[in-house]
């Protein structure tokens, strides 16, 4: 039952991040995890509810992912009281935690306005499971990056 319940949060809160950053061309957000590496999703949902607190073509278009997540995360701690709750060079990766971004997103619901509606969460509904990463996938991802990062340090010995 507690699976069906969180299924049905997850659900609504998709629903709501679609919902809220749906004109925001750049933004797609499909799951919990590889849709908020790049920061456009986390500064499109805040611009969304508080156009008034930065200038989005100027974040979207000249920062890095890093930079943007960093901006996000500043913006929600100073003006929405949510504390700095990710490190922006956690989440700017191939599939970062989604328990963590779950968290976060679920702090941002909760101070920002929501509006759900049954549209959105059919739309979610209709969104193919396949693109829901998996545990297995997340450690693949992360064994693919460190081989890599020790092929490159020992190219670099050589």
């Amino acid at each position: 039952m507690a699976g069906l319940q969180q299924t049905n949060s997850e659900k609504i809160l998709l629903s709501w991040v679609r919902q809220s950053t749906r004109n925001y061309p750049q933004v797609n957000v499909i799951n919990f995890t590889s849709s908020w590496s790049d920061g456009l999703a986390f500064n499109a949902l805040l611009h969304s509810h508080r156009p008034d607190l930065f200038d989005w073509n100027a974040v979207a278009s000249q920062q890095s992912p890093v930079q943007r997540l960093d901006h996000a995360f500043n913006i929600a701690r100073q003006h929405l009281g949510i504390e700095k709750l990710l490190d922006p060079e956690d989440v700017a990766t191939a599939c970062p935690d989604k328990k963590s971004i779950l968290m976060y997103v679920t702090s941002l619901f909760q101070v920002l306005p929501q509006q759900v509606t049954m549209e959105a969460i059919r739309e979610v509904e209709m969104l193919p499971r396949h693109t829901r990463v998996t545990r297995e996938e997340r450690i693949q991802v992360h064994h693919q990056e460190r081989f890599s990062q020790e092929v490159s340090c020992f190219t670099f010995l050589l």
